[in-house]
């Protein structure tokens, strides 16, 4: 017993050695993980991304049935045996147990969730076993099976199932927020959760992605690292030469664009209820066999799927972004509403290429509007950033402060930037134009037949959203002169 907790004593040490990096082993970002992932790659020469992810599934216990059908069962796979020492010691297993373990406490803290560099929060799990899934592929020689039941099918299936007594749009979901995007420790959810938060579809469609990619890597080429293949992905640096819309590698932002474009081929029904069924088998669930409403049930989860994560932008929420709080009571709007209006915020003048130049943007627009322009809040319904994502102003159902007698009557959305003699990115005119009104009347906020108008057209003082956007929007379907 001496020699055990001395022996234990030891390890620890070694491990806040090894892992107590500036980013810190108990903030809770895609980061701290990955130095934690090339630590155990540094340490073990040679070692094959496979081998790494399937000891991190050990690590986290992750060998359900469905997992060992198709991945088999990690503690039968030689290619783990010998990473005990650096990555199944009882201290490093608490790190990565508590980092990929996936749990809703019954405050609300989710986790088993990162923040990624985008601001976006992603569950590790569904991820992981995407990654498992296409990496067994493409190094065993093998056919892609699993990637879509283990990232996402499962999760979405289930999630369905168990609450079919509530409405549809309740089924997945929610999302939530930070305690400090700089320094994530703990992120709460905004309402009580389904199986399936945004954080475990999140990290579903990035497995399933990069799953799907590294399947298809031809046999001459083989698999970046496990840390290589994550920053790739998460880590990645937009210039205004290089902007998003030049970027053909698969990176984060691009998740709900890629995923539609892997998605809406598939028969996602029949794929639901297979995943469905093989659960059945693997586990007797007998309830899941008996229930008579499963395909109706099935189809209206994949409805709400396909319109809130894959019509609709990524919105980042306002805690997210660090907003104040409305000075007054926000005044309720009355939907659905008629006219979207166009803008650019003139200033700041440049595109925001990341998340936190566009939070540092956000934030200093509320606070010109509150504090120079007096307004209760910052005026826009919506901004758009050139760094893949919409941000949350007044929201869906709040009155803005953004086109003067007419705020009432449309969102106002704004598109950072000065949009005078140059266009936005392709990607944030389509966020706008094709995501987020296609969101908005899906969602009951607009019309069917809402109109377009430029601010400029409606206000007579304006020369906003700017000449080179105002001709480009003049183009679009719902514009009206």
């Amino acid at each position: 017993m001496i020699f055990f907790r001395f022996t234990f004593l030891v390890l620890a040490l070694n491990f806040l050695t090894v892992y107590n990096r500036p980013a810190g082993v108990n903030l809770r970002n895609m980061e701290s993980f990955i130095q934690a992932v090339q630590q155990v790659e540094d340490s073990n020469p040679g070692l094959s991304p496979l081998a790494l992810v399937r000891a991190l599934r050990r690590t986290a216990g992750h060998d359900d049935l469905m997992t060992i059908h198709f991945l088999g069962a990690s503690h039968n796979l030689s290619d783990t045996e010998g990473l005990e020492g650096s990555i199944l010691n009882a201290t490093s297993f608490s790190f990565f147990d508590k980092a990929i373990h996936h749990i809703v406490t019954d405050n609300g803290e989710e986790r088993g969730v990162v923040l990624a560099p985008d601001g976006t929060t992603v569950a590790l799990a569904p991820l992981l076993l995407g990654i498992e899934s296409g990496l067994k592929a493409t190094m065993e020689g093998t056919e892609a099976l699993g990637i879509f039941p283990l990232s996402l099918g499962r999760t979405l299936g289930l999630s369905f199932l168990s609450l079919q007594d509530i409405p549809p749009s309740m089924r997945l979901g929610p999302n939530g927020c930070w305690d400090n995007v700089e320094q994530p420790k703990v992120f709460k959810l905004s309402r009580p959760a389904t199986l399936a938060t945004d954080a475990v579809i999140n990290g579903g469609m990035d497995g399933l992605l990069l799953g799907m990619h590294l399947s298809k890597l031809p046999a001459s080429e083989q698999p970046l690292a496990l840390s290589e293949i994550l920053r790739g992905y998460y880590n990645f640096t937009l210039t205004e030469k290089q902007g998003i819309d030049a970027v053909t590698s698969y990176i984060s932002p691009k998740r709900r664009q890629l995923s539609r474009q892997l998605l809406e081929p598939l028969d996602l029904h029949t794929e639901v209820m297979t995943t469905l069924t093989l659960v059945w088998k693997l586990e007797k669930t007998e309830w899941i066999a008996q229930d008579s409403g499963l395909g109706k049930a099935v189809q209206e989860g994949l409805n709400t799927f396909m319109h809130r994560y894959l019509d609709c932008p990524q919105i980042i929420p306002r805690c997210q972004w660090g907003a104040k709080a409305s000075r007054d009571t926000p005044i309720p709007l009355s939907l659905p509403l008629k006219f979207l209006y166009v803008h650019h915020t003139y200033e700041p003048s440049v595109p925001c290429l990341s998340f936190s130049r566009c939070s540092r943007n956000m934030r200093s627009m509320q606070r010109f509007h509150q504090e120079d322009r007096g307004w209760n809040d910052i005026g826009y319904s919506f901004v758009v950033g050139s760094d893949g994502y919409v941000y949350e102003g007044r929201g869906w159902n709040h009155v803005g402060r953004h086109t003067r007698g007419h705020n009432a009557l449309g969102y106002g959305v704004s598109i950072i930037g000065n949009y005078t003699a140059t266009l936005p990115s392709r990607h944030a005119m389509d966020l706008l134009q094709n995501h987020l009104a296609l969101c908005a009347v899906n969602g009951g906020g607009l019309t069917g037949n809402y109109t377009i108008q430029g601010h400029r057209q409606v206000v007579n003082y304006t020369s906003c959203p700017g000449d080179s956007l105002f001709s480009e929007i003049r183009s679009w379907e719902h514009f009206r002169g």
